[in-house]
């Protein structure tokens, strides 16, 4: 058993959390007592085991033993975690989860429904809005594009209207219909079948679509008649008409469809999201004219709160909704009397309401809104509007406070980061008042700028004092020092994890020389220890213009390695992760790649707002342009770390080439769990199947014929160095490393696995167990793997997130190896202690949202830290 000496010397703590026997994934049989009413912060290094503890185990549990008083039919239409491996708990309390993971993509999903915000707003236009006159009230469901009462008639919600042109659909008019100048018609045998049945139907494939006659044209691409005809398969035109003349047997009969009713078809009805995104792009978008792109039908759009519709006033930042409010909350200033002029609306706002207007005719600039024709409210409207904006205004304070008041009401959820959506649901649960509930943070502090993190704080003793506690995974040293107790689990990764190396008030972990957490939280030395690197160019870019970034000048190191800093909102992602990598694309030649596996809609994505500018130096020195973000490598759990990154191909020919293999003339294929010909035919390679228990939740259960190795038993018998190719996907990185040690092919991508912190992954470790941390390393090690040529830009979006300070160090070796082999290396990030060993800092804000966008400072880290504006400096300083 891993008992643990308890210090319970800390004031102020009223009782303990019992966990005896914690076995959950790699917890080695933990015993442990954790404090309540306190901030407990859980550390260790990437793969210890902290979250296996804190999620795993006490979070489970408690969600287990709160559906016990959940009726069976009403449980299965809540996720559940499953039922975790551990003896007891005892003295454990009611538990919200407040992780980094998200839902389903869909822009419907906005910053105001995740903080139920809307519903509010929408209460203040139908209960205090200013009517036309004659216009009956509106019900509060009246002002959401998402119901059937609110949407828009023209464009069902949607705010935009789409159409398929013979210009979206004939990209090139040069083409012969045998040359695939219809474009969106279907690839391959589809589309070939398609120009087969016109041939028959006396259409010309074979000239130019251009100068085909244009009832021809339109009646191809438009038509909603679906022929039958037959089709004579790889038959000339003249071979068809006279196959059809002598009324010879045809290879079979085909139906036409016209292109428009294959595409809009297909989009309805396609289970696929990779062909719902292809034939999107034939589907021309713009603003719905009914709405102007405002999704709501009209009679919600004539009602105004000071002057404001309520798709401006979703529009407008949170915090300038605040200052909007703040005087009505007080009883100081009635609605109808708050002026309001263009200058507190978001330039996003001002910029589509202006476009709307120019795309109408009009003209490009018009006057404040006159909020002098309002009439005076009745004392009724006045005290609603006065209750409903101090309620408002509470939760908008709590927003601003977490660094958040840069977002709009309407900012849809696949757009804000992991770190943003925690953050919002943090600021819901501050509101909901509840007492006596253990809170179970993942992270909060992931992609919040230093000075960003007081208010994280903050926030969090606010929900401490009001009765509840707080278990928080974290590396952040800053929130390590403050709370009131440290349950650090290691002392290293995976199999080397597992155990409480110490729990109890943070000064205790000093005397601890097995943590790792130790020689960072108590480290006295400064973290800077690297001399900047002298430029061998620049990379220059002019007047860039992208969201909050108005014409900025920004300049680049080559053959650096630069950190581009600034608060949550500041611009860092539209100038690196956005505007850099598109302009750069554009000059190499290269569209950048998208992810053929997004869930998102395509036709509920926002417009992609083009950016402006251009790089004005430096791209003769760049040859290749390399992302690395943090987006699931896959999908499903049929891919893998071991897929991903190549190494399976090498470890299959491996078991391919021995003599039992080749004996029964097994090739590589055989070991993939993928094909039929090696996979176990009951779970079709998953491992797991699916059982239906009517009422409760669906279950998920070893297959029972393969007992979840994926293979059939003739493939399991194959063996290579005593293992099969089942036992060698359960392996880690680092157990890998050892039996593969002779294998250079396999070990090129184990190596640098390894070196980079993942070396307690297990091969086979299914995409969707993988947070985005790990997705991003597992991406970079990939990269890591090719040879150096000394030429490629790399682009990387907050890389240490996820990461112990331990393992950030590990990271940085090999992105500074990427620099010292020629390369240039662009990262935004929050860790001060990676900026401070850069080549180059560039600090943009100074604020969030429109108080953003500007280059604050930029030098080497030294010179930053010595900068009079800004958030940055300070926290700099402190690290060098």
């Amino acid at each position: 058993m891993n008992t643990l000496p308890v210090d319970k010397t800390a004031p102020t703590l009223r009782g303990f959390v019992r966990v005896r026997g914690a076995r959950e994934h790699n917890l080695k049989n933990v015993d442990v007592d954790i404090p309540r009413d306190a901030l407990v912060v859980f550390t260790g290094v990437s793969g210890s085991g902290k979250s296996s503890l804190a999620f795993g185990t006490l979070y489970a549990e408690a969600q287990r033993r709160y559906f016990e008083s959940v009726a069976p039919y009403a449980r299965r239409l809540i996720e559940q975690v499953g039922v975790p491996e551990v003896d007891a708990i005892e003295g454990l309390p009611p538990a919200v989860a407040l992780q980094q993971q998200r839902g389903t993509p869909s822009t419907r999903s906005s910053v105001g429904s995740v903080t139920t915000l809307s519903s509010l707003v929408r209460m203040l236009y139908s209960r205090t809005g200013h009517y036309p006159p004659k216009q009956p009230m509106l019900y509060a469901e009246d002002f959401s594009p998402n119901t059937i009462q609110g949407a828009c008639p023209t464009c069902h919600g949607l705010g935009r209207i789409y159409e398929v042109t013979e210009k979206s659909m004939v990209p090139d008019d040069s083409l012969t219909i045998r040359e695939r100048a219809i474009a969106a018609w279907p690839p391959a045998w589809h589309g070939q079948n398609l120009r087969d049945i016109l041939v028959t139907l006396g259409y010309d494939v074979d000239t130019p679509w251009r100068d085909l006659p244009k009832k021809d044209r339109e009646w191809i691409l438009f038509t909603d008649e679906t022929p039958t005809v037959p089709v004579y398969a790889g038959l000339t035109p003249e071979e068809t008409r006279a196959a059809l003349k002598r009324k010879l047997e045809p290879s079979y009969q085909g139906t036409f469809t016209g292109a428009r009713r294959y595409v809009l078809h297909t989009f309805a009805n396609t289970q696929s999201a990779l062909m719902k995104k292809r034939v999107s792009q034939y589907m021309v978008g713009s603003a719905c004219p009914t709405c102007d792109g405002k999704r709501l039908k009209r009679e919600a759009l004539s009602v105004t709160f000071a002057g404001l519709d309520i798709a401006e006033f979703s529009q407008m930042p949170l915090a300038r909704v605040a200052d909007l409010l703040a005087p009505i909350a007080r009883g100081e200033v009635p609605a109808h009397a708050v002026a309001i002029d263009d200058a507190i609306l978001s330039r996003r706002a001002m910029r589509a309401a202006t476009e709307r207007r120019v795309a109408a005719g009009g003209s490009a600039h018009k006057a404040s809104p006159d909020v002098r024709r309002t009439p005076n409210m009745s004392d009724e409207k006045r005290v609603a509007a006065q209750r409903i904006a101090e309620e408002l205004l509470e939760r908008l304070t709590t927003l601003t406070d977490l660094g958040l008041g840069y977002l709009a009401l309407d900012r849809a959820t696949p757009t804000l980061s992991s770190g943003e959506l925690q953050r919002l649901r943090l600021a819901t649960q501050l509101s909901s008042q509840l007492f006596g509930v253990v809170y179970v943070l993942d992270e909060p502090s992931a992609g919040l700028h230093p000075a960003d993190g007081e208010a994280l704080f903050a926030a969090l003793e606010r929900l401490k004092a009001a009765g509840n506690s707080l278990f928080v995974v974290e590396h952040d040293l800053g929130m390590m020092r403050r709370a009131d107790w440290l349950v650090d689990v290691g002392p290293a990764a995976g199999e080397h994890g597992g155990h409480v190396v110490y729990s109890g008030p943070p000064p205790g972990l000093a005397k601890v020389e097995a943590s790792e957490t130790r020689k960072h939280l108590f480290a006295t030395h400064a973290s800077a220890t690297h001399e900047p690197r002298a430029p061998s160019g620049w990379l220059r870019l002019s007047k860039i213009t992208r969201n909050n970034l108005r014409e900025l000048d920004a300049a680049f190191p080559l053959g650096c390695f630069t950190t581009v800093t600034g608060v949550s909102g500041s611009g860092k992602s539209s100038l690196v992760s956005q505007a850099l990598p598109e302009l750069v694309a554009s000059h190499l030649g290269r569209a950048i790649a998208t992810d053929p596996d997004d869930e998102l809609d395509p036709l509920l994505a926002a417009p992609t707002q083009a950016t402006g500018g251009d790089i004005v130096e430096g791209m003769a020195s760049i040859r290749r342009l390399v992302r690395v973000d943090q987006k699931p490598i896959g999908r499903t759990p049929r891919s893998n770390l071991a897929t991903y990154t190549g190494l399976f191909d090498h470890v299959r020919k491996l078991f391919a080439a021995t003599p039992a293999a080749r004996k029964r003339h097994y090739d590589a294929g055989r070991f993939s769990f993928n094909v039929a010909k090696g996979r176990c035919p009951t779970c079709e390679g998953e491992g797991f199947v699916s059982v239906e228990l009517l009422f409760l939740p669906m279950v998920y259960a070893p297959c029972s014929t393969c007992h979840g190795t994926r293979y059939n038993a003739e493939t399991l018998a194959i063996e290579w160095g005593g293992r099969n190719i089942a036992q060698v996907l359960g392996m880690t990185v680092d157990t890998a490393c050892e039996f593969f040690a002779s294998e250079p092919q396999v070990m090129r991508a184990l190596n640098v696995l390894r070196d980079i912190g993942l070396g307690y992954l297990r091969l086979g470790q299914p995409a969707t167990e993988l947070s985005g941390g790990e997705a991003q390393r597992i991406k970079l090690a990939s990269e890591l793997q090719r040879a150096q040529r000394g030429d490629s830009l790399y682009i990387l979006d907050e890389p240490t997130t996820g990461l112990h300070p331990a393992d950030v160090d590990r990271l940085m070796t090999q992105l500074q190896g990427l620099v010292d082999a020629g390369n240039t290396v662009i990262v935004v990030e929050h860790d001060m202690r990676v900026a401070a060993n850069s080549d180059w800092v560039i600090d943009i804000g100074p604020g969030a949202g429109d108080e953003g966008g500007t280059m604050v400072a930029c030098g080497t880290p030294r010179e930053v830290a010595k900068a009079a504006a800004g958030h940055t400096a300070k926290y700099l300083k402190a690290r060098l």
